[in-house]
């Protein structure tokens, strides 16, 4: 769904930036092209970051996304996680529709941040 992002790199809870989106990957909802704002919940440099997203659902899902990071013998172990455990009650009555990311998608982001880094690395 991730189509590119704008704003400045993030350094503190609190910081916020743009994600362009597009949700015909998922085949749910008739959205095509559409912004989120991503604020950070959590930032703790080379350990963790968390954050949810601001957008067109009113009220606000409060669902986080988090990444955390373990020094491993080959590199470092990064474990994707999310959180529904804030959803806004007026949302519970859909209940079927949450999570809206499936955990298989979930999973495609490791291999992406991945090649994000190595990429950004390999770059003089």
């Amino acid at each position: 769904m991730l189509m590119d992002a704008t704003g400045e790199p993030v350094s503190a809870v609190g910081d916020r930036f743009t994600v362009h989106m597009d949700r015909r990957a998922l085949g749910d909802l008739p959205w095509e092209d559409y912004d989120v704002e991503v604020v950070i919940t959590v930032f703790v440099p080379d350990r963790e970051i968390a954050w949810t997203i601001e957008g067109r659902m009113k009220p606000p899902l409060r669902h986080v996304y988090g990444y955390r990071l373990e020094p491993a013998e080959t590199g470092v172990l990064v474990t994707s996680y999310y959180d529904w455990s804030e959803l806004d009650p007026s949302w519970q009555s859909a209940s079927g529709s949450f999570p809206v990311v499936p955990e298989s998608a979930l999973k495609a982001t490791l291999g992406i941040l991945d090649r994000t880094v190595r990429r950004r690395v390999a770059e003089p």
